[in-house]
């Protein structure tokens, strides 16, 4: 009688600690893909400057060169719904969007120079569903307003 109880017992301890474990295993998980995210999420609504707009290509480009993301034959990264991320910059002053690969394609130097003093606000993010990471950024380019003054005489 003993024996048969110690048994039920012991499947059932045993069941607690996998499911222990899984939990444990999840939370470390999601506390992980929540820090990663944290490191852009920062920026959403937050206005930069072209500079660090490069730097973050920098940073988002070495991501997907670790993270072995393949590029299509326009030279682009291709979303693997897991963990790519790609960041896109709307510029209002030729009211065109491009993506990150055409500003390093074409010298991310010179974007540094022309957009070093041009702000840019985050104004979306966009996540992958399977594993809830980042996707996508979208900069904006800020348009300054000129004051006019005219001449009253």
């Amino acid at each position: 009688m003993k024996r048969p109880l110690l048994i039920i017992i012991l499947v059932f301890v045993v069941i607690i600690l996998t499911l222990v474990g899984m939990i444990l295993h999840n939370n470390s998980i999601n506390a992980a893909i929540q820090k990663e995210n944290r490191v852009y999420e920062i920026y959403l609504g937050k206005n930069i400057m072209g500079t660090e707009v490069a730097t973050l290509i920098g940073k988002v480009t070495e991501q997907n060169i670790r993270n072995e993301i393949p590029k299509n034959e326009k030279g682009i990264y291709i979303d693997n719904g897991e963990n790519s991320i790609r960041i896109d910059i709307k510029m209002n002053t030729v009211d065109n969007t491009y993506p990150m690969e055409t500003i390093t394609d074409n010298n991310i130097v010179a974007f540094i120079q022309n957009f070093n003093f041009i702000e840019f606000t985050c104004t979306d993010i966009e996540y992958h569903k399977k594993t809830g990471k980042i996707s996508r950024i979208i900069f904006e380019e800020i348009e300054e307003e000129i004051e006019i003054v005219e001449d009253i005489e």
